[in-house]
């Protein structure tokens, strides 16, 4: 795997991580319902490395957003009021292995585990701390500084 110098080149290689997952013949179909959105009901919450922090919080920014939007009911701050992802096609990995039973349940991890890998490595190569809750994670990396 070629060694990230900026995010730019950090998020080519997460969006090519998110690519070679969806080339899997792994029989998911994301139904687009908004349950497995709703962290307080659900009682989880995906957890992103900075590579896909980086990639959410730019398509969060081509979606004409600066901050991450402030949810009270325990969602996914980017579930819009319409209960549509703001950044589906970026969305996570987490999001993208999802447990949502009506897609067809969580992804068994050694289905997944070299992506996961790659996603660490990412994110060892651009000084990550590691895998860090999304709304932190997203709200860090929406930083100018970033």
């Amino acid at each position: 795997m070629p060694r990230p110098t900026s995010s730019e080149e950090a998020s080519v290689l997460v969006k090519q991580v998110y690519a070679d997952l969806a080339a899997r013949p792994v029989d998911r179909s994301c139904q687009r319902l908004g349950e497995c959105c709703s962290f307080k009901q659900t009682g989880l919450t995906p957890y992103l490395t900075k590579g896909e922090a980086v990639v959410a919080a730019k398509a969060l920014r081509v979606a004409g957003r600066t901050k991450l939007p402030v949810r009270d009911d325990g969602s996914c701050p980017m579930l819009a009021s319409t209960n549509r992802c703001l950044i589906y096609k970026d969305r996570p990995f987490g999001c993208r292995t999802h447990f949502c039973e009506a897609a067809g349940g969580p992804y068994a991890r050694k289905e997944v585990i070299d992506l996961i890998h790659r996603l660490e490595e990412i994110d060892r190569q651009i000084g990550g701390r590691g895998p860090r809750a999304l709304p932190a994670a997203i709200t860090e990396a929406l930083r100018p500084e970033y």
